[in-house]
């Protein structure tokens, strides 16, 4: 990429160069009575102007990415990039068309005017995408929720948003659907958005409700859920708890943050409801949980006469 961007940047400084021949040495030639010499010049300014634009933007864009690692920070700047050479060279072009440089930026302002009126939702989506690059609501590759939808974000463009749906009408329990949801960046700007997978803390809490019997020892039961939530997520809850209290500790808000699993009781008219509180990556949470109740079950059933379930008629 890197070879063609100085290529360009050649045939740019050759091109221009043979502007400054023409003009200097110029050609009365004519086609059907037009003069070519000036149409000459102005084909030989362009081409060497948009090669120059296009080199100078191949070779930054290949710098800038070669040493930037994160994929999220790569996508976005390969959309500033766009956005800062498209503006760029739209304006040098109207320029040299014109040969009025001033004329040409209090053009554009006054077009500007007139295009708010004209494309007032294209407009807020890119305002929503300078929103979106300033403040990061999200970023490629968070999991959140928008208006009714949710899903995994794949791609930042000027306009929209690209999210890999999950949920949706399809399936359920946190799983793909293999559609691919299309939400306009305005979104951003007038509807709640959830971040579940964002900086800072990446990690979610998540309950697992279990029903038993009035008859079950609960505090046999809750020390069951315990013990086998701790093994299957043990010292990395732990971890990510601490990130999450320092997180806290940035902010006014002040809360009690359990290292470990915990057990909530909650009474029903026929039954008696254990939820599972722990906290797990948004992204492996069905996974856990389908794990934590095999585990759980597995350890009531090893002992039923402390474990009792509902019976079907009270269910």
């Amino acid at each position: 990429m890197r070879r063609t961007g100085f290529v360009s940047l050649l045939c740019a400084v050759v091109l221009y160069a043979g502007s400054r021949f023409v003009r200097r040495f110029g050609f009365d030639e004519r086609l059907f009575g037009v003069e070519l010499e000036p149409l000459t010049l102005l084909g030989l300014t362009l081409a060497s102007l948009l090669l120059a634009f296009y080199g100078s933007y191949t070779i930054c864009q290949s710098y800038l990415l070669t040493h930037t690692q994160n994929k999220r920070r790569r996508h976005d700047v390969r959309n500033v990039l766009r956005l800062t050479f498209g503006i760029l060279g739209m304006v040098a072009v109207f320029g040299v068309v014109t040969r009025e440089w001033v004329s040409v930026l209090f053009s554009l302002g006054v077009l500007g005017f007139a295009v708010t009126f004209a494309l007032q939702q294209p407009l807020f989506s890119l305002i929503g995408w300078l929103y979106i690059m300033t403040k990061r609501p999200y970023q490629v590759g968070d999991r959140i929720a928008i208006e009714e939808m949710r899903g995994d974000v794949v791609a930042v463009d000027f306009f929209v948003t690209e999210v890999w749906e999950i949920d949706g009408d399809l399936v359920s329990s946190n799983q793909p659907s293999g559609r691919i949801v299309t939400v306009p960046n305005s979104t951003v700007l007038s509807s709640r958005v959830v971040n579940f997978y964002g900086e800072g803390v990446q990690y979610v809490w998540n309950e697992l409700s279990i029903q038993v019997a009035y008859e079950t020892d609960l505090q046999f039961a809750s020390e069951v859920m315990v013990d086998v939530a701790t093994d299957h997520l043990g010292d990395e809850m732990a971890e990510q708890v601490r990130e999450y209290r320092d997180r806290l500790a940035e902010t006014p808000v002040e809360l009690d943050v359990n290292e470990q699993p915990t057990v909530n009781v909650v009474q029903s008219e026929s039954w008696v409801e254990l939820r599972l509180r722990y906290l797990v990556h948004p992204r492996r949470g069905t996974r856990m949980r389908n794990a934590l109740y095999e585990d759980i079950l597995e350890r009531f059933n090893e002992h039923p006469d402390r474990v009792k379930f509902p019976v079907s008629r009270n269910r």
